[in-house]
């Protein structure tokens, strides 16, 4: 008899329904992990919509606990940030009996995990939105010390960019100075490049959905890590550091 798609375990998912990568998650999971989405109404980029994104989050998230998934993630970097994490999760929490978490819990353990306290930025987001965000880095103790933006005015121009174009963008960074790149948002098709990028920057990547992926392997206690698409993900980062 096989085992079911999601026989290791069932993440609920939580996502803009603007958006074209709600795939890019479950493109990196582990064999029997299976996201399930239900989306949030989402149809520009700008901190107005990224408040409005989770106004009934609690409808969305009973959607998600019906399929009796093991832990809910709102995935979306810039609204989990403008709007706070823990009150998302708080909410979440509240109205399913569900675990939660956000991908700003998932980026901000990721760069911890990793040492970084001075990033490079890269985003797809408009500028208000990237000021949002470096304040809220900054307010977490974390420095951007170079940052570059290309603007998208919806989520759909976020996940029309071609994997290849991220790539070129970021081997453009110059990253003197700076611990890690963070490629902020769970919008974009960063996957088939990830692993490239980082290697020829020769510098920890941070990226929204891989870090997800991390946050949420390590929440259900899943030891199994792929490995094609950073070191973080790979759990390069685990082992202890030599003092």
């Amino acid at each position: 008899m096989s085992l079911g798609f999601g026989h290791r375990a069932r993440i609920g998912h939580l996502y803009p329904s603007g958006g074209l990568c709600d795939f890019e998650i479950q493109s990196m999971a582990p064999e029997g992990v299976q996201f399930v989405t239900t989306r949030l109404p989402f149809k520009r980029t700008g901190l107005e919509d990224d408040s409005a994104l989770v106004a009934d989050v609690e409808t969305h998230a009973g959607l998600l606990a019906d399929a009796a998934v093991d832990l809910i993630a709102m995935n979306c970097t810039a609204a989990s940030m403008a709007v706070g994490a823990a009150t998302i999760n708080q909410r979440i929490e509240a109205v399913t009996g569900i675990a939660a978490t956000t991908t700003t819990d998932a980026v901000l353990d990721a760069l911890s995990h990793v040492g970084a306290k001075r990033i490079a930025l890269m985003t797809p987001y408009p500028r208000a939105v990237v000021e949002m965000e470096m304040a809220f880095l900054g307010a977490q103790g974390i420095e951007v010390v170079a940052e570059r933006a290309f603007a998208c005015t919806t989520p759909v121009q976020q996940g029309e960019i071609a994997p290849e174009v991220w790539l070129e963008r970021a081997l453009q960074f110059d990253l003197q100075g700076a611990d890690a790149l963070l490629i902020s948002c769970a919008g974009i098709h960063l996957s088939p490049v990830l692993g490239e990028i980082e290697a020829r920057l020769d510098t920890p990547v941070i990226a929204s959905n891989a870090a997800l992926l991390w946050k949420c392997l390590r929440a259900l206690r899943l030891a199994e890590r792929p490995t094609r698409y950073g070191r973080l993900l790979a759990g390069e980062f685990d082992a202890p550091r030599a003092r």
